[in-house]
């Protein structure tokens, strides 16, 4: 994972694996883009190959106990919350499939823009019989119209980019080949703007959503973790990963 600089914009490129799946190591990582932004402007985050992030890195989740998935899920929520009140303006080069974590990644951007191409967006979790911690509900509240949360959220629904440009996911679709050159131009339009004055419509904006998530972050993880150890979970869980194996 690494960052580079194109005028006043900062392009982040998330590099961890074909499928960029979230561990601990990735967001440790991702902190670390986040801190080298400097006076960048403006930032643009985008994923590699055919995926922008396919979710949490579950091989490496499925087997931690208790105590230390707490620590694990806490860290993501602060990681996201972290993208979700960056104080310049963000835009999401989604170039490929942005599944569960990866779409919540996503989903932290001010401006989300996909590539038209054959890939899926959405929050998978109900599916695996799993819940969503208090930092992905209050930032999806913000982020998403509200006639799409049901089918997202409760569904587990995942979009092609079509899909999601038409519900709102996205906010523009782009032929894959332009997709950075678009989305740095975008980044490059909001960088130009006067900073003082965008950093606290962005602030004034986000902040109720950043409060409500943290207000309720302690009991929701514990509310989480009892879905993420549901036996039926489990076996949803583990199930996945033979399958994510047997593609490696």
């Amino acid at each position: 994972m690494r960052i580079e600089r194109k005028g006043p914009v900062a392009l982040l490129r998330l590099e961890n694996g074909k499928a960029n799946a979230i561990g601990p190591s990735f967001l440790e990582r991702l902190e670390g883009l986040l801190g080298q932004i400097g006076d960048a402007r403006a930032a643009v985050i985008t994923g590699q190959g055919s995926a922008f992030s396919a979710g949490l890195d579950l091989p490496s989740l499925v087997d931690l106990d208790r105590a230390t998935m707490r620590a694990y899920i806490l860290r993501f929520s602060a990681s996201m919350l972290r993208v979700f009140e960056l104080p310049i303006p963000l835009v999401a080069a989604v170039n490929g499939h942005a599944v569960a974590g990866g779409c919540v990644l996503a989903l932290q951007a001010d401006v989300r823009i996909g590539a038209d191409r054959d890939a899926r967006i959405g929050l998978n979790e109900t599916q695996l019989g799993i819940g969503l911690p208090s930092a992905v509900v209050e930032t999806l509240r913000w982020q998403v119209p509200g006639p799409t949360l049901a089918a997202l959220t409760l569904e587990g629904r995942l979009f092609s980019p079509r899909e999601a440009l038409q519900s709102g996911i996205l906010h523009e679709l782009v032929p894959e080949g332009e997709l950075l050159d678009r989305s740095l131009q975008r980044a490059s339009l909001l960088a130009a703007l006067p900073p003082a004055g965008v950093r606290m419509v962005k602030q004034s904006l986000r902040r109720p959503a950043a409060a409500a998530a943290r207000a309720a972050e302690s009991a929701e993880a514990d509310r989480w973790l009892d879905t993420w150890f549901a036996p039926e979970s489990r076996d949803r869980l583990r199930d996945t990963v033979a399958r994510l194996k047997s593609r490696a």
